[in-house]
C-alpha cells in the first residue's frame, strides 16, 4: 500500500555542546587567565508543510528523527559551532498529535508553513565565563543541556474542498473519473476502491479539489468492512456530495445507513452541506429515478440530483449547485493565479532614473 496516512514517530533534539577548560599559554605572558569558550546550541526539530506530498509512506522506513548536538566550546574563547536543525517535511493537512493521540499539538494547513516542534539544548559555559575578582582561574564549566524528546502519531488529512461518499458499489470512482483526471479503479464488486482519491474538477472556470473515499457499510464505526478511519480526509470539507446508486440497496435505507455512520464517527460530519446525488440514472427510467428521488426527500435529503457517472447526465447541474459552497477563491485556484500584468501605458512610463 502506497497510501499510508498514520504514522508513529520517535523526535529528539540536538543536546547543547559542554563549554571548554581552557587557559591561555603564550610565551611571555604570564597568568594568561581561563580562555574556555561555550558550547554550540543543539539542533532543533522542525516540521514544514511542503506541496506534491500525499502520503506519509516515507515515515514507515524511518521511524526516529535525532537532531546532532552542537560543538564543543574550545580555547581561546573559540564557542563551538551549532549543529543544524534537522527538518521534517510533511503533507499538507498533516496534523501532529500526542502519543495518546489526546492533544493535537501542530496542524499544518499551507504550503510553506513551518514549525519548531522541539528545540535543541543551549550549548554549556565554558571556564572563561566564570571568571571574576575572586575566581580567577576557574576550573567549572557546564556540559550542555540535554535536547527534548518524545513518541508523536503523524495523522494525514487530505484538504479537498468536496468529499465524496456513499456504500460500495455506488459509482464513486466512475463519478470522479468522469469529472476529473483521476484514473481510479472501476470494477463490478465492493470497495474497488481502497484508499482515498483526489482529483480536480474544472467546471465553469472554476477548480476545485474532490476527495473519493472507500464506500461506507453498516457497522463501520464498529470496523465493519474498511472501517471509518478514512472518513477524516473530509472532515475538512465544505459540502459532501453523496452517491447513491438507483439499481443496488434501497435508496432511503442507503442514505440512513451512510449518514448513521456519519453521525457515530462525529466530528460534524453529519452536519455538514450533503448533495444527494441518484446515480446510475441510465441502468432506470426516469420514473422510477423520480419516485426514488420523492422517498430520499422524505427520508430527509435537501434536495437530490438525478446522475449517471457513466454517461455524464446530471453531472452540470450537481457541479453547479457545488459552486455555490465553495469560497471566491479556492487554494487550488489561488496556486494558479497569476500575477497581473501592468497596464501597458504604465509599461511606457517606466524608467529605472
Amino acid at each position: 500500500m502506497h497510501f499510508l496516512d498514520q504514522a508513529k514517530i520517535y523526535l529528539k533534539s540536538g543536546a547543547g555542546g559542554p563549554g571548554a577548560v581552557s587557559f591561555r599559554r603564550e610565551k611571555y605572558i604570564e597568568y594568561g587567565g581561563p580562555d574556555g569558550g561555550n558550547g554550540g546550541k543543539g539542533g532543533d526539530i522542525v516540521f514544514e508543510a511542503v506541496q506534491g506530498l500525499n502520503t506519509l509512506i516515507d515515515f514507515r522506513y524511518s521511524q526516529h528523527f535525532k537532531a546532532k548536538r552542537g560543538g564543543h566550546g574550545m580555547g581561546r574563547d573559540r564557542t563551538g559551532a551549532g549543529a543544524d536543525d534537522l527538518v521534517i517535511h510533511v503533507p499538507v493537512g498533516t496534523q501532529i498529535l500526542s502519543e495518546d493521540k489526546e492533544e493535537v499539538l501542530a496542524d499544518f494547513t499551507e504550503v510553506g508553513q513551518r514549525v519548531v516542534f522541539l528545540e535543541g539544548g543551549m550549548g554549556g559555559r565554558g571556564n572563561a565565563s566564570y571568571k571574576s575578582s575572586t575566581n580567577r582561574a576557574p576550573r567549572q564549566h557546564q556540559p550542555g543541556e540535554q535536547g527534548e524528546e518524545m513518541w508523536v502519531w503523524l495523522r494525514l488529512k487530505l484538504l479537498a474542498d468536496v468529499g465524496l461518499l456513499g456504500l460500495p458499489n455506488a459509482g464513486k470512482s466512475t463519478f470522479i473519473n468522469q469529472v476529473t483526471n483521476t484514473k481510479a479503479k472501476v470494477g463490478a464488486y465492493a470497495f474497488t476502491t481502497l484508499v482515498p482519491k483526489l482529483g480536480v474538477v474544472r467546471h465553469k472556470g472554476r477548480e476545485f479539489v474532490l476527495a473519493d473515499i472507500p464506500g461506507l457499510i453498516e457497522g463501520a464505526a464498529d470496523g465493519a468492512g474498511i472501517g471509518d478511519r478514512f472518513l477524516g480526509h473530509i472532515e475538512r470539507c465544505r459540502v459532501l456530495i453523496h452517491l447513491i446508486d438507483i439499481a443496488g440497496q434501497d435508496p432511503a435505507d442507503a442514505y440512513q445507513t451512510v449518514n448513521a455512520e456519519l453521525e457515530a464517527y462525529g466530528e460534524g460530519l453529519i452536519d455538514k452541506p450533503q448533495l444527494v446525488a441518484l446515480n446510475k440514472l441510465d441502468l432506470a427510467d426516469s420514473e422510477l429515478g423520480k419516485a426514488f428521488a420523492d422517498e430520499l426527500l422524505a427520508a430527509g435529503a435537501d434536495r437530490v440530483f438525478s446522475i449517471s457517472g457513466a454517461t455524464g447526465e446530471g453531472i452540470d447541474e450537481l457541479l453547479d449547485a457545488v459552486l455555490g459552497y465553495l469560497p471566491d477563491r479556492t487554494s487550488t485556484e489561488t496556486k494558479a493565479a497569476e500575477v497581473e500584468d501592468m497596464d501597458a501605458d504604465d509599461a511606457a512610463d517606466w524608467s529605472p532614473i
